[in-house]
C-alpha cells in the first residue's frame, strides 16, 4: 500500500546566508560593525569584467579592401559577441562582458577581432589575459581606465597593424557595469531578446484627479425649436467616459453645477473632451456643442479652496476637429466649468488593504521620509518547471518589488531552477503602516518579443508581501518565503524566495508621531470621495500605470503589473467570503472568551475565582475610581505579558488563514472564471442557486437583527400599549427607587444577583428577556 504523500511545508524558513563583511545570527542581526558597502544585505558574487570600447587602423581583410569588424569574448566554452560594423577600420563598441567566477574553466580570456564576411569570418588579431593577473576592483574605486593593447596573430606575435581598447578587472554585482552589461549565463539568448532580461528601475507615473465641475450652458441650438430639450454632458478623458445627469431646467441655457472625477498622469498626453448632447430619442443623442480643453492648462490646488470658474466656447463637431487656423467664431454657445487638478488627494492605484504609499499627489504637501528600507533579493530554492524547452522543463525567473513609486526588476537568470541574483534596492520610507510586495516571474520574452514570444505572457511563480510596522528597526531579516499561487486545481508551492530584510529608521519620534497621524491625507477627510468613487478610480489609476510601465524600455509587462497591484482583488469569491467569515469570528472568539468565563463565575464552576471576583466587584463598586486605572492596568500586565511571544518573523501567505487548502474546486472554478462569465448556462445556474442559498443565510441573519432593533423602538411607540405601558410604570418605579436608594447600594444588589449561585437560578429564561421576545416588530408587515 502506497504511503500518503506528505503536505507540502508553507511555513517560513529563517536562514543564515553570508551578507557583506559580516555573518547574520539566526536573530538576524549583523555580527560586526554596518558595512559602508551599499551590497551589504546580499552575498557577493564575483565576476570578471571585460569592457571593449573601440579599435583602431584595423587591416582589411576583404577583397574590396575593407573591414567589417566584431570582437569575440573568450572564457573557455563561453563567447560573448559585439555587434559589427560594416566597412569600419575605427569602430566604437563601448560593451562589456560579465562572465560568472563559478563557472570559469579556464585560465585565460582570449579576446578576438574579426571580420564578417559571407562564407567565413576572418581572423583579424587577438589579445590574451592571465586571470591569475587581472587586477580586482571594489567599489567605491573609480572604473578600471581601458588601455590600448596591440593586437596578436594566433602565434602570439604583434601584427604590424590593429590596436583595441580594453579593460579587463575582477569584480561584483556591486560594479556600475554590471547591470548593462553581457552575463555568461545568458549566452543563449539572442541579441535582441538582452533589453528583456536586464534589472531595471521603473517609477509610477504621478496621478492626479481631475474634477470637472459643470456648472451650467448657455445659449444652445437644438436643432428642433419647437421642443423642450433633455441635455447632459459627457467627460471623456482618454478610456474614461462620465456622463452628467439630464438638467432639470429644460431650456436653452441648462443647470447641472455637478462634479465628475477622473484620473490622469504626467506627462499629460490626453485632452479632457466635453460634449453637450440632446436626447431626441430613444438612444439617440445630438451633439449640441464640443470643447477640447488640455489637461495642462488646468489649474491644481492643494487644499479644498474654490477654484475660479471659466466659460468655454462650444463649437459644432464639425469645427471641433479642424485646426485652430481654419475655425470661425459664429458658434454663441458657451459652457461654464471649474476645472482643477486635486493635489491633495493620494490617488489608490492599488488595494487600499495593503498600500505601499499614503502621500498626496503634490509634492509641496510632502512630509520628510523616516527612514530607509533595503531588501537584497538573493535567491530562490526549489523552483518548478514553467514551460517546456527543447523537450525538458525549464524556468527563466526574475524578481519585481514594488513599494512606493518605485518599481525594480531584477535581472533573468536563465534555465535555472535554484536562481541566485543577490542584488539589493532602497526605498525611502514615509509611512510604517505600508507594504513591500516582491513578486516572482517566469520569463517568456527572451527573443525580443518576436518569433514564438509573441502574445505570451510572462508566468506568475508566486509573490511576499512584508508590512513594514511588523519590523523591528535596525534588524537584518533573513527568511526563506515561500511562494505560493492558487490554481484552479487548489493552492500550490511553486518554490522558495530568499530575501534579506533592513527597515532603518531616521528619527523614532517622528515615526511614533506618524502613528498619531490620519492615514490618508486630509482632503480624503475634508471633501470625502464615496466608495464607489474611489473603487472607479482606483481602478482606472490601475489601468494608467499598467498601460505606461508596458510602454517602458524594457517594458514592465501589464500580467505582471497587474499581479502586483491585485487588480482582481474585489472580484467575487466563495473562498475569500469564508476566509473573511472565519476572520471576523476569529476576532470575536476574544469576547466569546470572556463570556464564557463570566457564565463560568455565575455558576461557581470555581468557586475560589468566584469569591474573588465578588471582592473585586465590591472594591470597584465602592472606590468606582478605581475602575479606569483597573482596567488600563490589566491591559499593560497582558501587553507585557504577551511580549514574551511576541511574533519573531515577518507575516506571510497564510494558507489557512486564506481558506486555501480545504477549498471545494468548484469554488475555484468560480473564482478563476471571467467576468462575464465563460461557462456553460447549467453551470452558471447551479452557482447562481448556491449563491442565493448563501444571500439567503445573510437575509435571515439582517432581518434578526432589524427585528431586535424594532423591539427596541417598540418599547416607547405604544405600537402594543400593553407592554408600553408595563415598561413605563416600571420606569416610574425604577426611578423613585433609584433616586431614594444609594448607586452603591443597587450596584451590589445588581452584581450579586447576577453572580448569585446556580441552586437560586432557574433553567427558564428571565422576565425581562420574555418581556423582550413579546414585542412586537414589523416582520409581520413585510411582503
Amino acid at each position: 500500500m502506497q504511503r500518503p504523500m506528505q503536505p507540502p511545508d508553507y511555513s517560513l524558513k529563517e536562514t543564515s546566508p553570508h551578507l557583506g563583511d559580516g555573518r547574520v545570527r539566526g536573530g538576524g542581526w549583523m555580527t560586526s560593525e554596518r558595512s559602508t558597502s551599499t551590497y551589504d544585505l546580499v552575498e557577493q558574487m564575483q565576476y570578471l569584467y571585460v569592457r571593449v570600447e573601440k579599435a583602431k587602423d584595423l587591416p582589411a581583410k576583404d577583397m574590396t579592401g575593407s573591414c567589417d569588424p566584431y570582437v569575440e569574448v573568450r572564457l573557455g566554452n563561453y563567447k560573448g559577441t559585439t555587434k559589427h560594423f560594416e566597412k569600419k577600420s575605427n569602430p566604437e563598441w563601448h560593451q562589456v562582458f560579465a562572465f560568472s567566477k563559478e563557472r570559469i574553466q579556464s585560465s585565460m580570456v582570449e579576446v578576438v577581432v574579426k571580420d564578417k564576411d559571407i562564407v567565413k569570418d576572418d581572423f583579424i588579431g587577438r589579445v590574451a589575459f592571465d586571470l591569475n593577473e587581472v587586477p580586482t576592483r571594489v567599489p567605491p574605486d573609480s572604473p578600471l581606465a581601458p588601455q590600448w593593447y596591440h593586437l596578436e596573430d594566433r602565434k602570439g606575435s604583434k601584427i604590424p597593424k590593429g590596436e583595441i581598447m580594453l579593460a579587463v578587472w575582477m569584480g561584483t554585482q556591486a560594479d556600475e557595469a554590471f547591470p548593462e552589461a553581457w552575463h555568461s549565463d545568458a549566452a543563449t539568448v539572442h541579441s535582441e531578446g538582452l533589453a528583456n532580461i536586464r534589472s531595471k528601475v521603473y517609477l509610477s507615473p504621478k496621478l492626479w484627479y481631475v474634477r470637472v465641475n459643470v456648472i451650467e450652458a448657455q445659449d444652445l441650438q437644438p436643432s428642433d425649436k419647437a421642443r423642450y430639450p433633455e441635455v447632459t454632458v459627457k467627460a471623456q478623458i482618454g478610456n474614461q467616459m462620465l456622463k452628467t445627469k439630464f438638467s432639470q431646467s429644460r431650456t436653452t441655457s441648462p443647470l447641472w453645477n455637478e462634479d465628475l472625477l477622473f484620473v490622469a498622469a504626467e506627462p499629460f498626453e490626453e485632452h479632457l473632451v466635453l460634449s453637450v448632447e440632446d436626447r431626441i430619442g430613444p438612444n439617440k443623442d445630438e451633439v449640441l456643442g464640443k470643447c477640447i480643453i488640455p489637461l495642462n492648462i488646468i489649474p491644481r490646488r492643494m487644499d479644498h479652496k474654490t477654484v475660479n470658474s471659466k466659460w468655454f466656447n462650444l463649437e459644432k463637431p464639425t469645427l471641433a476637429d479642424m485646426e485652430p487656423k481654419k475655425k470661425e467664431i459664429k458658434f454663441a454657445s458657451r459652457i461654464h466649468l471649474r476645472l482643477c487638478l486635486d493635489g491633495g488627494y493620494h490617488v489608490l492605484d492599488e488595494s487600499t488593504h495593503y498600500s505601499s504609499d499614503l502621500r498626496p499627489t503634490a509634492k509641496q504637501l510632502w512630509k520628510p521620509s523616516i527612514g530607509v528600507l533595503e531588501v537584497g533579493i538573493l535567491s530562490a530554492h526549489g523552483l518548478l518547471p514553467m514551460k517546456t524547452k527543447d523537450g525538458r522543463g525549464t524556468t527563466d525567473a526574475y524578481c519585481v518589488a514594488k513599494y512606493g513609486q518605485k518599481w525594480v526588476r531584477t535581472r533573468t537568470i536563465i534555465d535555472n531552477f535554484i536562481p541566485k541574483w543577490n542584488e539589493q534596492y532602497t526605498w525611502e520610507v514615509f509611512d510604517p503602516c505600508t507594504v513591500i510586495t516582491v513578486g516572482v516571474f517566469d520569463n517568456c520574452h527572451l527573443h525580443g518579443g518576436g518569433g514564438n514570444d509573441k502574445g505570451s505572457k510572462d508566468a506568475k511563480i508566486g509573490k511576499v508581501r512584508i508590512r513594514l510596522s511588523t519590523l523591528e528597526t535596525d534588524r537584518v531579516y533573513t527568511h526563506a518565503y515561500p511562494l505560493l499561487v492558487l490554481h484552479p486545481s487548489g493552492v500550490k508551492k511553486m518554490g522558495e524566495l530568499q530575501l534579506a530584510v533592513r527597515f532603518t529608521c531616521s528619527s523614532l519620534v517622528n515615526m511614533m508621531h506618524i502613528y498619531t497621524t490620519p492615514l490618508l491625507p486630509k482632503m480624503h477627510y475634508l471633501h470625502p470621495l464615496s466608495v464607489g468613487q474611489l473603487e472607479s478610480l482606483r481602478y482606472q489609476a490601475m489601468n494608467i500605470v499598467a498601460m505606461r510601465l508596458t510602454r517602458a524600455e524594457p517594458p514592465l509587462r501589464k500580467e505582471v503589473v497587474e499581479y502586483m497591484i491585485d487588480v482582481d482583488s474585489h472580484m467575487w469569491s466563495m473562498r475569500r467570503s469564508k476566509a473573511n467569515f472565519f476572520r471576523i469570528m476569529s476576532v470575536l472568539s476574544g469576547l466569546i472568551a470572556v463570556g464564557k468565563w463570566f457564565d463560568e463565575i455565575c455558576n461557581w464552576k470555581n468557586p475560589i475565582t468566584t469569591v474573588l471576583v465578588h471582592v473585586l466587584f465590591l472594591i470597584l463598586v465602592w472606590y468606582p475610581e478605581l475602575i479606569l486605572p483597573t482596567v488600563f492596568l490589566y491591559m499593560f500586565l497582558i501587553g507585557i505579558w504577551h511580549y514574551r511571544w511576541r511574533p519573531r518573523h515577518p507575516p506571510h501567505m497564510d494558507t489557512r488563514l486564506s481558506h486555501a487548502e480545504a477549498v471545494h474546486p468548484d469554488e475555484l472554478d468560480e473564482e478563476f472564471d471571467t467576468f462575464p462569465t465563460s461557462r456553460s448556462s447549467e453551470i452558471v445556474r447551479m452557482r447562481y442557486d448556491r449563491l442565493r442559498s448563501v444571500a439567503g443565510r445573510i437575509q435571515t441573519v439582517v432581518g434578526d437583527l432589524a427585528t431586535q432593533g424594532e423591539r427596541f423602538q417598540s418599547l416607547l411607540s405604544w405600537r402594543d400599549p400593553r407592554a408600553t405601558t408595563i415598561f413605563v410604570t416600571f420606569c416610574l418605579f425604577a426611578a423613585i427607587i433609584l433616586y431614594v436608594t444609594p448607586f452603591r447600594v443597587m450596584s451590589v444588589i445588581s452584581g450579586f444577583y447576577m453572580l448569585r449561585h446556580p441552586r437560586f437560578r432557574y433553567k427558564l429564561p428571565s422576565v425581562p428577556l420574555n418581556f423582550f421576545r413579546r414585542l412586537p416588530a414589523r416582520t409581520d408587515s413585510m411582503l
